[in-house]
């Protein structure tokens, strides 16, 4: 052969539709030419194979990875990176102190931490070396006490904090959400600590209770602890006046439920110049109106929505509407307490027909039991006596309680140039953002009980702090609307029927029903994205066998296309 060897190379030949071919040459001169000739096919072997053969070819020496360095520590990184970037898109530092100091990295370390695994303090200090938490907000060095500390430090600045987060989110005229919620103590010791109307389904359980104010789409702006046996009503006015006081929000709208806003605390907004509300009427209010004609049921047959106005709520709109759905559901619940309640007071009274049961108290105990366990005592009608028991239905009663079903009815001072009718419906309805906020912080995401605190400051401090972790999570669940479940068309909204039941768009309802995306990847909830981002690990490695002061370098897992999208997604939130 007339020529000289040039070079040994690995060519890559298209293959339409399929796996290119891989084949070894070699390079050589001939004369002024240069030719390949082909020594082996190479497309049966694995791209690493691949890449360590060009390897060879440039002349690199090959070992074993294992010989060149070994991973000594591995933590999870992805979701601390996921709330660090939302909580610096939030200036979460910022909104907390305007300078650094050991206090404030402390509590952004116990926001995120509430965000991601919500624990005691004691555990939140031993689970955050497990990933790079601790690290990333330079606490690793920190203990309980250290957090208690911060707490106390965080309290004394909760007017700050909300007023800064009220500038952010409320203007004049706006609606703010306000609703009452409680949570259960471990403990007795607490002042704040009472027996009260128990939300959790706790019996006999202290509690204590929080309100939470709101702005029309549920992005907390602050809180207030009250004790546990305040009722609703009295917690209105306190945040009324803050909002006018402490916030310099002159106007706006209170939007409560007919527990929240009670008649009682309408006159005293009234004395509240440009303070309006919104709220609805009691099941008696709208059956006296009923009965006076000023509410006619045949308005119902032609449409779901009018409004009207009535003497005794003078300067205030009434707005009223029919849920079919909702009626056919309570309709439904109602026959089923019924013939419930029917068949235990049949037992009673065939226990009382066999000598079983004797004495009038003795029935009236035993018949007070069933009624109380499913609240039908109304419609029933008893006859009680020493050796003799009987009852009927009240039927006319029932006939006259069905006919409301699925009407409630709304008030509100404003005037229709200020809200329509179908405003006024939408704007009531927006207490559900409010609802979900108590869900994100009474359950799996940021467990705000059971409360194990016993200084009334330090639980004050704590549901703080849970609200600050709602505040980031909320932004979180926002900017990933299109990862996860929740319905993307959210001014869609504004175009459905306010009266009839909420419905998710249809990219909602595949995304519900496929489990997936328009792109076919998983769809998630908020959790489970989480979890995704967690398998981004930070690994610290040294040479094998190496001094323990040899120095170690770090070397992070790169994202996949999920991870990847969720990070950018979060550097979308705007303040």
């Amino acid at each position: 052969m007339n020529g000289y060897y040039v070079a040994m190379h690995i060519d890559v030949v298209a293959n339409r539709g399929s796996r290119p071919a891989y084949l070894l040459r070699e390079s050589y001169r001939e004369g002024e030419r240069v030719r390949k000739r082909t020594l082996a096919n190479l497309s049966s072997l694995s791209d690493e194979q691949l890449l360590a053969i060009r390897a060879v070819l440039r002349g690199e020496q090959l070992a074993p990875v294992d010989t060149l360095f070994e991973a000594i520590a591995s933590r999870a990184h992805g979701q601390v990176q996921a709330v660090r970037v939302a909580m610096r898109r939030l200036a979460v530092a910022s909104v907390l102190g305007t300078s650094p100091r050991r206090e404030r990295d402390l509590v952004c370390a116990m926001v995120a931490a509430r965000v991601l695994a919500p624990h005691t303090k004691l555990a939140t200090t031993r689970w955050w070396h497990s990933t790079t938490l601790a690290e990333e907000f330079s606490v690793a060095d920190a203990d309980e006490d250290d957090l208690y500390a911060a707490m106390d430090w965080l309290l004394e600045r909760q007017g700050a904090i909300e007023k800064k987060l009220a500038a952010r989110h409320l203007r004049a005229g706006d609606l703010a959400l306000y609703d009452l919620s409680s949570s259960y103590f471990e403990g007795t010791t607490c002042p704040l600590a009472k027996i009260g109307h128990n939300r959790d389904g706790k019996k006999n359980k202290l509690q204590v209770n929080y309100g939470l104010l709101a702005n029309e789409r549920g992005c907390p702006v602050a809180v207030a602890v009250f004790e546990g046996n305040t009722a609703d009503c009295e917690t209105l006015l306190p945040q009324a006046k803050r909002l006018r006081q402490d916030f310099g929000i002159d106007s706006v709208v209170m939007v409560g439920d007919r527990g929240m806003i009670s008649q009682g605390a309408i006159d005293e907004l009234r004395e509240l110049e440009a303070m309006a509300w919104i709220t609805a009427l009691k099941s008696v209010q709208i059956r006296a109106l009923v009965e006076q004609g000023a509410l006619q049921l045949g308005l119902f047959d032609k449409r779901n929505l009018f409004e009207f106005r009535h003497e005794q709520f003078r300067g205030e709109r009434l707005v009223a509407c029919r849920n079919p759905q909702l009626a056919e559901l309570r309709a439904h619940k109602r026959r089923e307490l019924l013939e419930a309640t029917r068949a235990e007071l049949d037992k009673v009274r065939a226990m009382v027909e066999r000598g079983r049961l004797r004495g009038a108290d003795r029935i009236g105990l035993r018949v007070g039991r069933v009624l109380n366990k499913y609240k039908m005592a109304k419609h029933f009608e008893l006859q009680i006596e020493p050796r003799s028991f009987a009852f009927r239905i009240r039927e006319a009663q029932v006939a006259a309680e069905a006919a409301l079903d699925g009407i409630y009815v709304l008030r509100t001072p404003l005037e229709r140039k200020h809200m329509d009718a179908a405003q006024v419906v939408r704007s009531y309805k927006s207490l559900a953002e409010v609802e979900r906020a108590f869900r994100c912080l009474k359950t799996v995401d940021l467990n705000i009980r059971p409360i194990h605190h016993r200084l009334a400051d330090r639980v004050r401090a704590h549901i703080l702090l849970c609200m600050l972790a709602y505040y980031v999570e909320w932004h979180m669940r926002e900017a990933w609307r299109a990862l996860l479940f929740a319905d993307e068309d959210i001014e869609a909204k504004a175009r459905r029927d306010p009266v009839a039941p909420a419905k998710r768009s249809d990219a909602a309802e595949h995304k519900a029903l496929t489990h997936t995306l328009s792109d076919g990847s998983p769809a998630h909830s908020f959790r489970t994205l989480i979890e995704e981002l967690s398998s981004i690990v930070r690994n610290t490695c040294r040479t094998p066998s190496a001094p323990e002061d040899r120095p170690t370098f770090t070397i992070t897992t790169r994202p996949n296309p999920t991870q990847q999208r969720a990070l950018q997604l979060l550097e979308t939130i705007r303040v």
